[in-house]
């Protein structure tokens, strides 16, 4: 014999003032939660959709990003001679050399506050190399002179970054942009591409590059080509397969916001906690005598143990569900912040999966049912004599 649902389910209407707030505390746990490793899930998701396993990057020794690399020019040649390259249609290496540099850019409306802007230096074998590169407003600009591109995260975001208008690199070195490309949400629609020699020599850095990429004819074909270049420790040379190199410089930011979306959650957790226990401890105590009436008709222990635990076990799904629903509007927001590793202001979004979906809801249910059995146990060693009696 087991005490029937319904009786657990008209407890909880007759407390839904405390029963909404315990569930709306535990929604807040997993809203948080979810929403932390969602935002983290998109940061990676930007900056690994920019990698293809099947292409190598090539920096300095030290410079752990692009944007902190230098190599000599040469560096393109040596790597044009490493074995594994894939060639294209016109039997040409997929392979380009870039320069990455920063430039400060004020927010519309507000002079006072400047963001940095990633420039990447092109030439026409930046596109062949990235397919997804697609022009959806404007034209391409034109190789060889100031006209330049700009990523579709970055639109109006910054003064002069937009359609048909324009800002200077340097003093007197000013590019106009001609056009919006996006490449299926990757990072680089948090860039401007301008022309090679146009960024190198605005920044005084003519002869030098700060990496070169090149498709391999295979994954296999990464180790030897990444023994070629690096065996020679003169050449001051690393090598790391694209996609690897997107992980490493997003771990940081990454490992920062689920760890504070943890400490955040963490610290709901235990407000949580203690209000679903001060609840359930109220019902239990509001209901002593049909707990000890329960008791007296025959009902075990477990059972009245099973009751309150199902009563937090509801309101434990409700405030979890009610989190989910909220976490699942968080993609249509767009956040921007700055990647540390590279310095630059990347655009991302929330991007939601079954896991952390999964994982979030089931904290929830963890929380109401730690905070329920505590009472749970105390109603079960409820003396349904002296119960009746008070």
């Amino acid at each position: 014999m087991s005490i029937p649902f319904s009786y657990s389910l008209r407890s909880l209407w007759e407390r839904r003032t405390t029963t909404v707030a315990t569930a709306a505390g535990i929604g807040l746990v997993v809203f948080v939660l979810a929403s932390s490793f969602m935002l983290a899930t998109g940061l990676r998701k930007t900056l690994l959709d920019a990698g293809d396993p099947n292409t190598a990057i090539v920096l300095q020794r030290d410079g752990y990003s692009e944007s902190g690399s230098r190599l000599k020019q040469a560096a393109y040649t040596w790597v044009a001679a490493a074995p594994g390259i894939a060639q294209g249609s016109d039997g040409a290496d997929q392979m380009v050399g870039e320069s990455v540099v920063h430039v400060y850019r004020s927010k519309p409306g507000d002079d006072t506050r400047q963001a940095s802007v990633q420039i990447r230096g092109v030439t026409a074998a930046s596109y062949a190399l990235r397919p997804q590169i697609r022009i959806i407003e404007g034209r391409a600009a034109a190789p060889g002179t100031n006209e330049a591109i700009v990523g579709r995260a970055l639109v109006d975001d910054y003064e002069g970054v937009s359609l048909n208008s324009g800002f200077e690199l340097q003093k007197n070195r000013p590019i106009h942009i001609v056009g919006v490309f996006e490449s299926g949400g990757s990072a680089y629609e948090s860039e401007v591409w301008a022309d090679l020699d146009t960024v190198r020599s605005s920044f005084g850095a003519q002869g030098y590059l700060s990496s070169v990429t090149a498709r391999l004819t295979s994954e296999s074909a990464f180790d030897g080509f990444k023994l070629a270049l690096e065996e020679d420790d003169k050449r001051g040379l690393e090598v790391l397969r694209e996609t690897d190199y997107y992980v490493r410089v997003s771990n940081n930011l990454s490992r920062v916001i689920t760890g504070i979306g943890s400490l955040v959650t963490a610290i709901f957790s235990l407000g949580a906690l203690l209000g679903a226990m001060i609840t359930m401890y109220a019902a239990v105590a509001q209901r002593q005598k049909e707990i000890g009436v329960m008791r007296a008709l025959g009902f075990q222990r477990r059972h009245v143990l099973a009751s309150i635990l199902l009563e937090s076990l509801a309101v434990a799904l409700a405030g979890g569900l009610l989190g989910l629903s909220l976490a699942m509007l968080t993609p249509m927001v767009e956040i921007s912040t700055v990647n540390w590793a590279t310095a630059q202001e990347l655009a991302f979004k929330f991007v939601p999966s079954g896991p952390v979906l999964g994982g979030a809801l089931i904290a929830g249910v963890v929380v109401g049912l730690l905070g329920g059995l505590l009472p749970a146990v105390r109603a079960a060693r409820v003396d349904p004599v002296r119960a009746m009696r008070g």
